[in-house]
């Protein structure tokens, strides 16, 4: 069941490759990507939960980003083929993917995403992971203006994409790496954002015990 549902996800997440969902993605908002995936996010997280009942946050976290990583592999595979051409469409997978995996982790980690700080308090985290910086006040409306800053930045590893088929897998290995890295940031941010909402409960339930 755990393979047939992972083929989903990477079934449903090429089709994003297309030139008309890459597009329509470009144009997405980014607080509306965050906010359109916040459900789909619930149900990956619990289907996660009864899979593995006796793990903890952390190694949830880490199957969240490997599914993440694997999709990350595959879609550098593919653009290494194409060359520097592809790497605008990559950028912008890339950075959806990234936004996803950061929801994922969110949501296990009881983050409120329909807070508009918590949204911007994700959207900055994407920003400090890429080099970018705080995104709150500063970033770009939307999910393609985000790509174009990460290319001009050198945010996303381009060494792959400079030689087509022979770097393929290069371009996928540094993927994978960037996703890993960009999940380790978030769950180091939430594991202290989930021991400080747990020390305030503990204090609410002192005062009314």
């Amino acid at each position: 069941m755990a393979f047939y549902d992972s083929f989903v996800e990477r079934l449903q997440s090429f089709k994003m490759l297309t030139p008309a969902e890459l597009k329509k993605l470009a144009g997405a908002k980014l607080s509306d990507v965050v906010l359109q995936e916040i459900a789909r996010s619930r149900t990956r997280v619990a289907d996660l939960e009864k899979r593995f009942p006796s793990a903890g946050p952390k190694e949830l976290a880490q199957h969240l980003i490997e599914g993440k990583k694997a999709l990350a592999g595959m879609a550098g595979g593919v653009s290494g083929v194409f060359g520097l051409i592809s790497v605008p469409a990559d950028m912008v997978f890339m950075s959806w993917l990234q936004i996803i995996l950061l929801v994922d982790l969110a949501t296990l980690y009881k983050v409120n995403l329909k807070s508009e700080r918590a949204r911007g308090e994700l959207l900055d985290l994407f920003g400090y992971a890429n080099g970018l910086g705080p995104l709150q006040r500063s970033s770009p409306k939307v999910l393609g203006g985000l790509a174009a800053r990460l290319l001009a930045k050198g945010g996303l590893p381009t060494l792959g994409r400079a030689m087509p088929l022979v770097a393929a897998p290069i371009t996928a290995y540094l993927n994978n790496q960037h996703i890993q890295s960009v999940g380790d940031q978030a769950v180091r941010f939430y594991e202290g954002f989930d021991k400080a909402h747990a020390k305030a409960r503990g204090s609410r339930e002192k005062k009314t015990g």
